[in-house]
């Protein structure tokens, strides 16, 4: 019998209208009742790591919750996570970094609506995730609405509905429908848990001690004062810039490019990604792209931004010099960004 921990942190999941709208209010006590019939086939222990909703994480609540998972690595087989649905993706990406070498099950899961709201679907988003918990399998994964997701690829894309949670430039790891569960052949491979017998597979991951947090998200958009960019290298260590499709940015009346240029020639870690969804930055596409400096910006390919955020900040807080860290960001984990050639055969 597998061994499996709860460990709480809030969201729409407990939350209760008291008269000022939805907050956090019930424990994770009341959870585990709600779900005592399902739990037969495993030992669950709850703990309460924060009880918050999920537009108050930050990044010292990553690591929060990955230490909880270090400090308790040896005595449980799977972990899992409640969450709010807002910044979960977040916080499954900042795991796969924080808990690099991971050879269990981490999974996170929350709901669109209360666990005690006639229409909410928490219920079986916690069956779901008991199960995967119980599976041979390592990594970070999101479990929303029947998918499992791999904790680099979630993005949050629908605001109310059940199917919250979509797979980006990456296939599903699995579905689970009627208490079975389906891998993609494709991605399996990638999660395989190594054996528990070896010595070296039993260690919890290492942990770094601090992210770097001066870290800024740019989207550009037409008409944009190139004056942001004095601000930032003024008031910040790093910047992630959504360019406009495969990468491109202002190089006429309004040269972002030669701003770019600028700041990553001062010393501002610059992350360049786009502001679209699928399929990634190609910077040697377009003129606009080519003109950016290759050799002095982080090239993010096919990672969503929000991958890319906690993963800045993790490599940051581990390197020294600008190219250490972009080696560290641009080296793929857990699949976290892919060769172009296999982005769109892998996506399918």
């Amino acid at each position: 019998m597998k061994n499996i921990v709860i460990l709480a942190t809030g969201g729409t999941i407990v939350c209760s209208d008291q008269g000022q709208g939805l907050q956090p209010y019930y424990t994770v006590d009341d959870l585990l009742d709600r779900i005592q019939p399902a739990i037969g086939y495993c030992k669950i222990v709850g703990k309460t790591v924060m009880n918050i909703d999920s537009s108050n994480m930050t990044p010292e609540s990553w690591l929060t919750i990955a230490r909880q998972v270090t400090e308790h690595y040896r005595e449980f087989d799977g972990f899992i996570i409640t969450h709010g649905t807002d910044t979960m993706a977040y916080t499954a990406a900042a795991l796969s970094y924080l808990l690099d070498g991971l050879n269990k099950p981490v999974i996170l899961t929350g709901s669109q609506f209360s666990m005690t709201d006639s229409r909410t679907d928490a219920l079986q988003n916690l069956k779901d995730s008991l199960l995967l918990a119980g599976e041979n399998i390592a990594g970070v994964f999101i479990v929303f609405d029947g998918k499992v997701i791999n904790g680099t690829r979630g993005i949050k894309t629908k605001t109310r509905s059940y199917d919250a949670f979509e797979s980006i430039n990456y296939p599903l790891v699995a579905t689970i429908k009627h208490n079975r569960i389906e891998y993609s052949p494709m991605v399996r491979q990638t999660f395989r848990q190594m054996p528990i017998t070896a010595h070296e597979n039993c260690q919890p991951p290492e942990l770094v001690a601090t992210l770097e947090k001066q870290l800024l998200v740019l989207k550009i958009f037409p008409g944009l004062d190139p004056k942001i960019f004095e601000y930032i290298r003024n008031n910040f260590k790093a910047v992630i810039i959504e360019s406009y499709g495969t990468g491109g940015v202002s190089t006429d009346s309004i040269d972002l490019a030669g701003k770019i240029k600028d700041i990553a020639e001062a010393g501002i870690v610059v992350a360049i990604t786009t502001q679209c969804l699928k399929e990634g930055v190609d910077l040697q596409l377009y003129e606009v792209g080519r003109k950016l400096p290759l050799e002095k910006i982080i090239y993010a390919r096919d990672m969503n931004t929000e991958a890319l955020v906690p993963k800045l900040m993790w490599a940051m807080a581990k390197a020294e010099t600008f190219q250490e860290i972009k080696q560290l960001v641009e080296t793929p984990v857990r699949d976290d960004l892919l060769p172009y050639d296999t982005i769109h055969c892998r996506e399918n």
